[in-house]
Protein backbone atom coordinates (compact mmCIF):
# COMPACT_ATOMS: atom_id res chain seq x y z
CA UNK A 1 0.00 0.00 0.00
CA UNK A 2 3.13 2.46 0.57
CA UNK A 3 4.60 1.90 -2.51
CA UNK A 4 0.81 2.22 -4.32
CA UNK A 5 0.31 5.75 -2.37
CA UNK A 6 3.61 7.47 -3.27
CA UNK A 7 2.57 6.40 -7.10
CA UNK A 8 -0.14 7.75 -6.63
CA UNK A 9 1.15 11.12 -4.96
CA UNK A 10 4.03 11.10 -7.90
CA UNK A 11 1.06 11.05 -10.24
CA UNK A 12 -0.39 13.57 -8.68
CA UNK A 13 2.45 15.45 -8.44
CA UNK A 14 2.84 15.05 -12.72
CA UNK A 15 -0.74 16.01 -12.97
CA UNK A 16 -0.38 19.04 -11.30
CA UNK A 17 2.89 19.89 -12.30
CA UNK A 18 1.00 19.51 -16.32
CA UNK A 19 -2.05 22.08 -15.32
CA UNK A 20 0.59 24.53 -14.17
CA UNK A 21 2.36 24.14 -17.44
CA UNK A 22 -0.50 24.62 -19.45
CA UNK A 23 0.03 28.00 -21.25
CA UNK A 24 -2.62 31.08 -20.41
CA UNK A 25 -4.15 32.83 -23.41
CA UNK A 26 -6.98 35.08 -22.85
CA UNK A 27 -9.08 35.99 -26.39
CA UNK A 28 -11.28 39.18 -26.71
CA UNK A 29 -14.54 38.82 -28.45
CA UNK A 30 -15.93 41.59 -30.68
CA UNK A 31 -19.33 40.89 -29.08
CA UNK A 32 -21.46 38.98 -26.38
CA UNK A 33 -21.95 35.42 -25.65
CA UNK A 34 -23.60 33.90 -28.63
CA UNK A 35 -23.15 32.04 -31.90
CA UNK A 36 -21.26 34.32 -33.82
CA UNK A 37 -18.06 32.79 -31.69
CA UNK A 38 -19.27 29.22 -31.24
CA UNK A 39 -15.80 28.15 -32.90
CA UNK A 40 -14.03 29.50 -29.66
CA UNK A 41 -16.47 27.98 -26.63
CA UNK A 42 -16.56 24.67 -28.67
CA UNK A 43 -13.27 24.54 -28.54
CA UNK A 44 -12.69 25.42 -25.11
CA UNK A 45 -15.69 22.86 -24.65
CA UNK A 46 -14.04 19.88 -26.72
CA UNK A 47 -10.98 19.98 -24.82
CA UNK A 48 -9.36 21.15 -28.34
CA UNK A 49 -7.25 24.09 -26.32
CA UNK A 50 -6.49 21.74 -23.70
CA UNK A 51 -5.14 19.40 -26.50
CA UNK A 52 -2.78 22.10 -27.50
CA UNK A 53 -1.42 22.52 -24.00
CA UNK A 54 -3.28 25.67 -23.35
CA UNK A 55 -5.74 27.60 -20.46
CA UNK A 56 -7.53 29.66 -22.80
CA UNK A 57 -9.89 32.34 -21.22
CA UNK A 58 -12.88 33.86 -23.39
CA UNK A 59 -14.15 37.58 -22.46
CA UNK A 60 -17.10 38.30 -23.60
CA UNK A 61 -17.32 42.04 -25.61
CA UNK A 62 -20.58 44.12 -26.39
CA UNK A 63 -21.44 47.67 -27.59
CA UNK A 64 -19.03 49.56 -25.41
CA UNK A 65 -16.20 47.39 -25.88
CA UNK A 66 -12.95 48.42 -28.14
CA UNK A 67 -10.77 44.82 -28.60
CA UNK A 68 -7.92 47.24 -29.89
CA UNK A 69 -8.19 48.60 -26.50
CA UNK A 70 -8.14 45.70 -24.59
CA UNK A 71 -5.52 44.67 -26.94
CA UNK A 72 -3.27 47.71 -26.79
CA UNK A 73 -3.95 47.94 -22.18
CA UNK A 74 -2.69 43.88 -22.29
CA UNK A 75 -6.16 43.10 -21.25
CA UNK A 76 -5.88 39.72 -24.01
CA UNK A 77 -3.48 38.41 -25.81
CA UNK A 78 -5.89 37.68 -28.85
CA UNK A 79 -8.90 39.57 -30.31
CA UNK A 80 -11.51 38.97 -32.63
CA UNK A 81 -12.06 42.31 -34.34
CA UNK A 82 -12.72 43.36 -37.90
CA UNK A 83 -10.30 44.48 -40.52
CA UNK A 84 -11.48 48.20 -40.35
CA UNK A 85 -10.71 49.18 -36.98
CA UNK A 86 -7.88 47.22 -36.77
CA UNK A 87 -6.42 49.02 -39.11
CA UNK A 88 -7.49 52.34 -38.07
CA UNK A 89 -6.18 51.44 -35.00
CA UNK A 90 -2.92 50.54 -36.59
CA UNK A 91 -2.27 54.18 -38.39
CA UNK A 92 -2.91 55.49 -34.99
CA UNK A 93 0.08 53.93 -33.21
CA UNK A 94 -1.13 50.82 -32.02
CA UNK A 95 0.75 47.46 -33.83
CA UNK A 96 -2.24 45.25 -34.47
CA UNK A 97 -1.72 42.24 -36.45
CA UNK A 98 -4.30 40.03 -38.38
CA UNK A 99 -3.17 36.58 -37.91
CA UNK A 100 -6.10 34.41 -38.95
CA UNK A 101 -9.07 35.05 -40.76
CA UNK A 102 -12.30 32.37 -39.68
CA UNK A 103 -14.79 35.17 -41.36
CA UNK A 104 -14.62 34.87 -45.14
CA UNK A 105 -17.46 37.57 -45.70
CA UNK A 106 -19.23 40.20 -44.25
CA UNK A 107 -22.65 40.01 -42.13
CA UNK A 108 -23.01 43.60 -42.11
CA UNK A 109 -26.30 45.15 -43.06
CA UNK A 110 -28.29 48.89 -43.00
CA UNK A 111 -31.80 47.67 -42.12
CA UNK A 112 -34.59 50.06 -42.69
CA UNK A 113 -38.34 50.79 -42.48
CA UNK A 114 -39.98 51.04 -45.81
CA UNK A 115 -42.34 53.39 -43.99
CA UNK A 116 -40.25 55.90 -43.67
CA UNK A 117 -39.81 56.09 -47.75
CA UNK A 118 -36.12 54.71 -47.83
CA UNK A 119 -36.25 52.60 -50.66
CA UNK A 120 -32.51 53.33 -52.25
CA UNK A 121 -28.96 54.84 -50.61
CA UNK A 122 -30.54 58.33 -52.28
CA UNK A 123 -33.24 57.91 -49.64
CA UNK A 124 -30.74 58.33 -46.66
CA UNK A 125 -30.10 61.87 -47.32
CA UNK A 126 -31.90 63.46 -43.98
CA UNK A 127 -32.62 60.51 -41.93
CA UNK A 128 -31.30 59.07 -38.77
CA UNK A 129 -29.07 56.06 -39.06
CA UNK A 130 -28.26 53.77 -35.77
CA UNK A 131 -24.30 53.16 -36.09
CA UNK A 132 -22.61 50.97 -33.31
CA UNK A 133 -19.34 52.90 -32.68
CA UNK A 134 -15.91 51.41 -31.00
CA UNK A 135 -14.41 50.45 -34.20
CA UNK A 136 -17.68 49.30 -35.58
CA UNK A 137 -18.55 52.45 -37.50
CA UNK A 138 -15.71 52.69 -39.91
CA UNK A 139 -17.61 50.55 -42.56
CA UNK A 140 -20.94 52.67 -42.27
CA UNK A 141 -18.28 56.11 -42.29
CA UNK A 142 -17.10 55.03 -45.41
CA UNK A 143 -20.22 54.00 -46.87
CA UNK A 144 -21.00 57.38 -46.43
CA UNK A 145 -17.88 59.31 -47.25
CA UNK A 146 -18.65 57.35 -51.03
CA UNK A 147 -22.19 58.49 -51.28
CA UNK A 148 -20.72 62.10 -50.24
CA UNK A 149 -22.89 62.33 -46.89
CA UNK A 150 -22.16 64.41 -43.72
CA UNK A 151 -22.29 62.78 -41.23
CA UNK A 152 -22.53 65.35 -38.70
CA UNK A 153 -26.97 66.01 -39.30
CA UNK A 154 -26.01 68.62 -41.50
CA UNK A 155 -29.07 69.00 -44.11
CA UNK A 156 -28.30 66.96 -47.23
CA UNK A 157 -26.23 64.38 -44.88
CA UNK A 158 -27.84 61.67 -41.90
CA UNK A 159 -27.89 62.21 -38.38
CA UNK A 160 -25.80 59.22 -36.44
CA UNK A 161 -27.72 57.51 -33.59
CA UNK A 162 -25.31 55.73 -31.50
CA UNK A 163 -26.46 52.21 -31.32
CA UNK A 164 -26.44 50.16 -28.69
CA UNK A 165 -27.33 46.36 -27.74
CA UNK A 166 -30.87 46.45 -28.78
CA UNK A 167 -32.91 46.99 -32.45
CA UNK A 168 -35.74 49.27 -30.31
CA UNK A 169 -34.46 52.51 -32.18
CA UNK A 170 -36.29 50.80 -35.31
CA UNK A 171 -39.20 49.43 -33.74
CA UNK A 172 -39.69 52.90 -31.51
CA UNK A 173 -39.36 54.35 -35.16
CA UNK A 174 -36.39 56.42 -33.29
CA UNK A 175 -33.98 56.22 -36.19
CA UNK A 176 -35.06 55.13 -40.21
CA UNK A 177 -32.90 52.62 -40.20
CA UNK A 178 -30.30 50.50 -38.15
CA UNK A 179 -27.15 48.47 -38.70
CA UNK A 180 -27.40 44.93 -37.67
CA UNK A 181 -26.16 41.60 -38.85
CA UNK A 182 -27.33 39.05 -40.71
CA UNK A 183 -27.51 36.36 -38.58
CA UNK A 184 -28.39 38.36 -35.43
CA UNK A 185 -30.00 41.83 -35.39
CA UNK A 186 -32.35 41.03 -38.08
CA UNK A 187 -33.79 38.17 -37.10
CA UNK A 188 -34.78 39.99 -33.64
CA UNK A 189 -36.43 42.97 -35.90
CA UNK A 190 -38.61 39.49 -36.89
CA UNK A 191 -38.62 37.73 -33.93
CA UNK A 192 -40.34 40.97 -32.22
CA UNK A 193 -42.79 40.79 -35.16
CA UNK A 194 -41.65 42.45 -38.38
CA UNK A 195 -42.35 40.87 -41.61
CA UNK A 196 -39.08 41.13 -44.03
CA UNK A 197 -41.86 43.16 -46.33
CA UNK A 198 -41.59 46.01 -43.88
CA UNK A 199 -37.91 45.91 -44.20
CA UNK A 200 -35.47 47.71 -46.71
CA UNK A 201 -32.05 45.60 -46.60
CA UNK A 202 -28.94 47.37 -47.87
CA UNK A 203 -26.45 44.44 -47.39
CA UNK A 204 -22.35 45.87 -47.61
CA UNK A 205 -21.30 42.87 -49.55
CA UNK A 206 -24.06 44.20 -52.08
CA UNK A 207 -23.12 48.09 -52.19
CA UNK A 208 -19.45 47.26 -52.57
CA UNK A 209 -18.48 48.22 -49.07
CA UNK A 210 -18.28 45.09 -47.50
CA UNK A 211 -15.14 44.46 -45.41
CA UNK A 212 -13.37 42.07 -43.68
CA UNK A 213 -15.09 41.25 -40.08
CA UNK A 214 -14.36 38.81 -37.27
CA UNK A 215 -10.30 38.16 -37.83
CA UNK A 216 -8.15 37.08 -35.00
CA UNK A 217 -5.43 39.88 -34.35
CA UNK A 218 -2.89 40.28 -31.54
CA UNK A 219 0.14 42.70 -31.05
CA UNK A 220 3.40 42.78 -32.93
CA UNK A 221 5.50 42.56 -30.22
CA UNK A 222 3.90 39.27 -29.38
CA UNK A 223 4.89 38.21 -32.84
CA UNK A 224 8.53 39.10 -32.18
CA UNK A 225 8.49 36.40 -29.42
CA UNK A 226 8.93 33.01 -30.59
CA UNK A 227 7.27 31.15 -27.37
CA UNK A 228 4.49 33.27 -28.33
CA UNK A 229 4.35 32.39 -31.65
CA UNK A 230 3.93 28.78 -31.05
CA UNK A 231 1.76 29.43 -28.59
CA UNK A 232 -0.61 31.45 -31.10
CA UNK A 233 -0.18 29.00 -33.84
CA UNK A 234 -1.95 25.88 -31.12
CA UNK A 235 -4.50 28.34 -30.45
CA UNK A 236 -5.14 28.97 -33.63
CA UNK A 237 -5.08 25.26 -34.56
CA UNK A 238 -7.61 24.53 -32.22
CA UNK A 239 -9.73 27.32 -32.58
CA UNK A 240 -10.47 26.38 -36.57
CA UNK A 241 -11.13 22.93 -34.91
CA UNK A 242 -13.83 24.31 -33.00
CA UNK A 243 -14.91 25.73 -35.97
CA UNK A 244 -15.15 23.02 -37.73
CA UNK A 245 -16.64 20.99 -35.37
CA UNK A 246 -19.21 24.01 -35.09
CA UNK A 247 -20.64 24.08 -38.68
CA UNK A 248 -21.23 20.74 -38.88
CA UNK A 249 -22.66 20.03 -34.95
CA UNK A 250 -24.89 23.26 -35.34
CA UNK A 251 -27.22 22.05 -32.41
CA UNK A 252 -24.32 20.67 -29.95
CA UNK A 253 -22.96 24.33 -30.77
CA UNK A 254 -25.65 26.27 -29.81
CA UNK A 255 -25.90 24.05 -26.31
CA UNK A 256 -22.51 25.04 -25.83
CA UNK A 257 -23.09 28.29 -26.34
CA UNK A 258 -26.15 28.96 -24.41
CA UNK A 259 -23.98 26.74 -21.14
CA UNK A 260 -22.12 29.95 -21.73
CA UNK A 261 -24.32 32.61 -21.94
CA UNK A 262 -23.91 33.50 -17.84
CA UNK A 263 -26.13 36.88 -18.84
CA UNK A 264 -28.64 34.03 -19.76
CA UNK A 265 -30.46 36.63 -22.37
CA UNK A 266 -30.34 34.60 -25.35
CA UNK A 267 -32.56 31.76 -26.84
CA UNK A 268 -32.29 28.74 -28.19
CA UNK A 269 -34.58 29.82 -31.10
CA UNK A 270 -32.47 32.68 -31.77
CA UNK A 271 -28.74 31.16 -31.53
CA UNK A 272 -30.31 28.45 -33.52
CA UNK A 273 -31.31 30.68 -36.33
CA UNK A 274 -27.71 33.10 -35.56
CA UNK A 275 -25.29 29.71 -36.01
CA UNK A 276 -27.21 28.62 -39.38
CA UNK A 277 -26.31 32.29 -40.61
CA UNK A 278 -23.02 31.86 -39.08
CA UNK A 279 -22.33 29.47 -40.72
CA UNK A 280 -22.39 31.31 -44.14
CA UNK A 281 -20.00 33.19 -43.42
CA UNK A 282 -17.15 31.15 -42.09
CA UNK A 283 -15.53 29.48 -45.05
CA UNK A 284 -12.11 27.69 -46.05
CA UNK A 285 -10.41 28.91 -49.11
CA UNK A 286 -8.15 26.95 -51.32
CA UNK A 287 -5.79 26.75 -48.43
CA UNK A 288 -8.04 25.84 -45.62
CA UNK A 289 -10.02 27.84 -42.77
CA UNK A 290 -8.93 30.82 -41.52
CA UNK A 291 -6.46 31.39 -43.92
CA UNK A 292 -6.24 35.16 -44.61
CA UNK A 293 -7.12 35.90 -48.26
CA UNK A 294 -4.28 38.46 -49.64
CA UNK A 295 -6.95 39.11 -52.24
CA UNK A 296 -9.94 39.96 -49.32
CA UNK A 297 -7.17 42.36 -47.47
CA UNK A 298 -6.40 44.32 -50.15
CA UNK A 299 -10.34 44.64 -50.90
CA UNK A 300 -10.68 46.00 -47.71
CA UNK A 301 -7.53 48.19 -47.70
CA UNK A 302 -8.86 49.60 -51.04
CA UNK A 303 -12.51 50.33 -49.67
CA UNK A 304 -10.96 52.01 -46.94
CA UNK A 305 -8.84 54.51 -48.33
CA UNK A 306 -11.53 54.89 -50.85
CA UNK A 307 -13.41 57.84 -49.04
CA UNK A 308 -14.58 61.37 -50.94
CA UNK A 309 -13.25 63.35 -48.18
CA UNK A 310 -12.28 61.44 -44.60
CA UNK A 311 -11.07 58.11 -45.86
CA UNK A 312 -11.44 55.57 -42.56
CA UNK A 313 -7.04 54.86 -43.09
CA UNK A 314 -5.11 57.36 -45.37
CA UNK A 315 -2.55 55.18 -46.57
CA UNK A 316 -2.25 51.70 -47.16
CA UNK A 317 -0.47 49.74 -44.43
CA UNK A 318 2.78 47.98 -43.95
CA UNK A 319 3.02 44.75 -41.25
CA UNK A 320 -1.28 44.48 -41.06
CA UNK A 321 -1.25 40.81 -41.64
CA UNK A 322 0.87 37.47 -41.27
CA UNK A 323 0.92 33.92 -42.27
CA UNK A 324 3.58 32.90 -40.33
CA UNK A 325 0.85 31.81 -37.61
CA UNK A 326 -1.47 30.03 -39.62
CA UNK A 327 1.66 28.31 -41.20
CA UNK A 328 2.80 26.94 -38.10
CA UNK A 329 -0.35 25.94 -36.77
CA UNK A 330 -1.01 23.99 -40.02
CA UNK A 331 2.78 22.65 -40.78
CA UNK A 332 2.55 19.51 -42.94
Amino acid sequence: MKHLALGLGAAALLLAGAAQAADKVTLQLKWVTDAQFAGYYVAKDKGYYKAEGLDVTIKPGGPDVSPEQVLAGGGADVAVDWLPAALAAREKGEPMVNIAQPFKKSGLELTCLKSTGVKTPADLKNRTLGVWFYGNEYPFLNWMGKLGYKTDGSPGGVKVLKQGFNVDPLLQKQAACISTMTYNEYWQLIEAGMKPSQLTVFKYEDEGVATLEDGLYTLQPKLDDPKMVDRLARFVKATMQGWQYALGHEKEAVKIVLDNDSTGAQTEAHQTRMMGEVGKLVAGGKHGLGYLDPADYERTVAVLTSGKSDPVITKKPEGAWTHAVWDKAFAH
